[in-house]
């Protein structure tokens, strides 16, 4: 490290500094809202932030803004809040000069290109890291909730990998989950995939975060399904135009498929020259809600802020598994023969 990098991580650790974050949220009035500890089965409320996007160049803002829709989710009774992926990259704002290195900024930058997405994320990402843990693990505890505080880039050795953090109601990290299935833009980016699916037991029932296009596939939701998910929460962040039938390669069939329910938070807006869009929801197995079309809750819009809740019933869940015709139709002997690992 040379002199300039030393001294701008010097920079980098001070503007996040956890004593500066620390006087911030004693000066706010937070009382606890969660029931995690008494939760019940059939009514576990919960609800997905639709975030927009932007850049933060004070982490006091970036407190501010997540504490803002958690305080809103708990206002209105939700025990598990959900954010979005890439939920770190509004820190990006603390570097300065950021837009002239924006990845997507096309033809037009005129900044260094020399340097990664994945450098900047190992030489920026564990101060972004410790102001986001800061925010996420404080709110959890102090509003008594669960926070999946979306996905957020990690080095893991020599790797970075985008990874979605689970927080419990005492503020502790209660799992993570690295992203399996990258997007051609994350391998350009030079990310690592994740190797493994995780499930995690929690006292509102058992939860996973698959990150974005792992919902795509099929396999990922039946994954999790055998290993006991009762609640899957996808965090996604689509650089892409909104497109309805494109979005459905996503989250609801694999939810009709694997009889779970699922839940969808948003990055939407512009951020660095990309175009995020997406619509934060929360999808159920069709006899589990009142329309029939799988739908308890979804945003209005593709690109602007908003939020979603839900009430889940597991025991419901619980009961539509041991009776659904359709789990019957497996054929166990033909999936040992072409998968020796498969376990029914």
């Amino acid at each position: 490290m040379n002199i300039k990098e030393m001294l701008f991580a010097r920079y980098l650790a001070w503007r996040t500094r956890p004593a500066l974050l620390k006087r911030h949220w004693r000066s706010k009035k937070i009382q606890p809202a969660g029931s995690t500890q008494t939760a019940d089965r059939q009514k576990v409320s919960v609800a997905a932030t639709q975030l927009e996007a932007r850049l933060f160049s004070d982490v006091r803002d970036y407190f501010d803004e997540m504490h803002r829709h958690v305080s809103r989710a708990a206002a209105a009774g939700a025990q598990l809040v959900i954010f979005p992926e890439n939920n770190s990259f509004q820190l990006l704002g603390l570097i300065p000069g950021i837009e002239k290195m924006a990845p997507g900024a096309g033809k037009e930058n005129t900044g260094p290109t020399d340097i990664s997405v994945s450098d900047l994320f190992r030489f920026a990402g564990p101060h972004f890291n410790r102001a986001a843990h800061f925010t996420f693990s404080t709110l959890a505890k102090n509003y008594q909730i669960i926070i999946m505080a979306g996905s957020m880039p990690h080095t893991d050795g020599s790797r970075v990998v985008n990874r979605a953090l689970l927080y419990g109601p005492d503020g502790e990290l209660a799992g993570t989950q690295d992203k399996v299935h990258l997007m051609p833009l994350e391998h350009g980016w030079g990310f690592s995939p994740g190797s493994e699916f995780r499930v995690f037991a929690t006292p509102l029932g058992r939860l996973a975060m698959p990150v974005c296009m792992d919902a795509t596939y099929f396999e990922t939701f039946r994954i999790l399904a055998n290993l006991g998910a009762e609640i899957v929460m996808v965090p996604i962040a689509n650089a892409e135009p909104y497109n309805e039938w494109l979005a459905l390669r996503g989250i609801w069939p694999r939810v009709q498929e694997s009889l779970v329910f699922g839940i969808k938070s948003a990055l939407v807006g512009n951020l660095l020259g990309f175009e995020l869009t997406g619509k934060a929801g929360i999808f159920a197995p069709l006899p589990l809600t009142p329309g029939g079309d799988g739908v308890l809750a979804e945003a209005a819009s593709p690109d602007k802020e908003d939020f979603v809740r839900a009430v889940l019933d597991l025991e419901a869940l619980s009961k539509l598994r041991a009776n659904h015709p359709y789990l019957g139709d497996e054929n166990p002997e033909l999936l040992r023969k072409n998968f020796p690992q498969y376990r029914m």
